[in-house]
């Protein structure tokens, strides 16, 4: 697990709204309240766009998803002090999550919770009624934005010998209305600073996934 993450980001001088290295990929630049976001089963993804959402909501919950550690959380950016972990709904995963997103404003749902399509739509409704937005690991059925993850490669190892210092990968989103036409970006997520950043073309010193560099170890 990546930890050491933290999501660049700035707030447009004009609107007020915060702007990321994901705002390009999200309608109107940013997760809009009321709606629901895949993160392609990515958890360092959905970290950043917990954080991203988290920014002026602050507080924050978690169901189902038994791999986030409170030192990534943290250093990804969102406030423990204001956050709720649900590691288990159980079989009443629909009426937990009913719950939450009529009173916390932003809640990350792991792959493994399963909800009926009746319960989704009710879901649906609940968030519309109190703008809350639902940020699942995996795919989310009916989601207004769907975003998937393709590793590109890693910094910091060459021929054979060094340390991985970040992680390049493309972000294809998709989605309903607004957000069906697709948008792709090339990101370090993280990059060797520990940030989530734009990919310059000239990135340095990267080994494609997949490709076996035969690694030795030194000292």
């Amino acid at each position: 697990m990546w930890t050491g993450q933290q999501v660049v980001e700035e707030r447009d001088a004009k609107t007020g709204a915060v702007a990321s290295p994901l705002s390009g990929l999200l309608p109107g630049g940013g997760i809009r309240p009321g709606t629901a976001v895949g993160a392609g089963g990515d958890l360092p993804l959905l970290l950043a766009l917990a954080a991203l959402a988290a920014a002026d909501a602050m507080a924050w919950a978690a169901v189902g998803v038994p791999e986030l550690g409170g030192l990534a959380a943290a250093q990804a950016g969102l406030d423990l002090a204001t956050g709720l972990v649900v590691s288990d709904p159980g079989p009443r995963a629909a009426q937990v999550l009913a719950v939450l997103l009529e009173s916390v404003p932003v809640v990350l749902v792991g792959s493994s919770v399963r909800v009926p399509e009746r319960a989704v739509r009710r879901l649906r409704a609940v968030m519309r009624r109190s703008g809350a937005v639902l940020l699942a690991a995996g795919r989310w059925p009916g989601a207004d934005v769907q975003l998937r993850v393709a590793p590109v490669g890693w910094a910091g190892v060459g021929r054979g010998h060094g340390l991985l210092r970040g992680r390049r990968v493309t972000v294809t989103a998709g989605g309903r209305g607004a957000a069906a036409a697709p948008r792709s970006a090339e990101l370090w997520l993280p990059g060797p600073d520990g940030l989530v950043g734009v990919v310059e073309r000239e990135a340095a010193e990267t080994v494609p996934s997949g490709a076996r560099a035969e690694l030795r170890v030194v000292g």
